[in-house]
């Protein structure tokens, strides 16, 4: 991953630097880069930035459902489907 110098901090001056650096995230909307040990260890996001990347990551995982399904009924044999009643029946409803 590619990320600007300037968007990189150590997680010592981060704590020195919080609200500075919130507020500029606010204001910018760019993401900030938590070093530890020079090795990238968090990103800060906007809630904006966060909110959507979990509805991303929700519509991947709803096409993935989707094309697990329809994998699926590509082999599913309607003709040996059990009506509803008949199950019923077999279980004294």
């Amino acid at each position: 991953m590619l990320v600007e110098s300037n968007k990189m901090i150590a997680v010592t001056r981060l704590q020195k630097e919080l609200t500075q650096r919130l507020r500029e995230l606010s204001e910018t909307g760019e993401p900030l880069y938590v070093l530890r040990n020079n090795e990238m260890t968090a990103v800060i996001l906007s809630a904006e930035e966060y909110d959507l990347l979990k509805q991303s990551e929700d519509i991947l995982e709803q096409i993935e459902i989707a094309d697990t399904i329809e994998r699926r009924l590509k082999s599913y044999d309607h003709s040996k489907n059990i009506p509803w009643d008949v199950i019923k029946k077999r279980h004294g409803h």
